[in-house]
């Protein structure tokens, strides 16, 4: 039988459920090959700028990958294309082996299962810590009136472990306003989680953060790892080194090096363009 055959039948298959058919928050990634995330042969421009070129970046499920890079080098390029924000020119992004993230919008692309923190923590300032958890799982759930339902044991009892895993549980009655930088980083996080993300994209985590509230966030992202895909996008080298076991150096939108942090610091062409600023 030949392969146009074979599709046809497969194509043809009664049981077949196209993604374009259901929801976007009952897809679920196929990753019985080990990966999570699939970028291939990616490009964008804007204005005659090249800003991603012929890029290739795999992720393995459960693994905390970071993405380091000059200025411009395409990091907030290649996440906005992930997430739906920005379309390619050329190339592929797969949710696992069978979920196409072009054919979905920016929305959907969260309901698949995809979570992104940007830089500048975004918080329901009004309200308090445990209430914006609560928040985000209304809004994940699409179910509105939960925030003037009763919750059950077993949601409350999920709140509190994920403020315990975020280091906010005393703080779960303060309001949002009243938390340091760190803690509505941490609430951040909390409330991605909260969604039940396969996939985490972190961006500059620790900016404008003390060492100490360093360590606990890489702390937060390491206990995270496993349960979720976890990939962030950070200039402080110094937590890269605390929190990496895979680093992806990018440069003028490609790729450059990738490998262990000990590989990439012994990489003359990452030295040249990036490390020896």
């Amino acid at each position: 039988m030949n392969n146009a055959l074979k599709g046809l039948r497969q194509i043809t298959r009664r049981d077949r459920v196209f993604n374009f058919m259901v929801n976007a928050d009952e897809l679920v990634p196929d990753t019985s090959k080990g990966e999570i995330l699939y970028v291939e042969d990616l490009s964008v421009s804007f204005d005659g700028f090249k800003a991603i070129n012929d890029l290739n970046l795999y992720i393995r499920e459960g693994e905390l990958r970071c993405i380091i890079g000059p200025n411009g080098a395409g990091k907030t390029t290649l996440m906005d294309i992930i997430t739906g924000k920005t379309k390619p020119d050329t190339g592929t992004v797969y949710f696992g082996q069978d979920i196409d993230l072009l054919q979905f919008s920016e929305p959907e692309i969260a309901q698949i299962g995809i979570g992104r923190k940007f830089q500048k923590p975004t918080v329901f300032e009004h309200h308090n810590v445990f209430e914006n958890l609560e928040l985000a799982m209304a809004a994940n759930k699409r179910v509105w009136h939960t925030l003037t339902a009763t919750l059950t044991g077993e949601q409350k009892d999920r709140i509190d472990d994920i403020l315990h895993q975020a280091g906010l549980f005393e703080l779960k009655f303060e309001q949002a306003a009243l938390l340091s930088h760190g803690q509505k980083q941490w609430l951040e996080i909390a409330m991605l989680v909260m969604q039940e993300p396969r996939l985490l994209l972190v961006d500059e985590p620790v900016a404008g953060m003390t060492h100490q509230e360093m360590d606990k966030t890489a702390e937060l992202l390491h206990h995270l790892a496993g349960d979720h895909s976890v990939v962030v996008v950070e200039h402080d080298m110094d937590f890269v080194r605390s929190i990496a076991s895979d680093v992806t150096v990018l440069h003028q939108g490609s790729v450059l090096a990738e490998g262990t942090m000990e590989q990439v610091q012994a990489n003359p062409e990452v030295v040249e363009v990036y490390l020896g600023e």
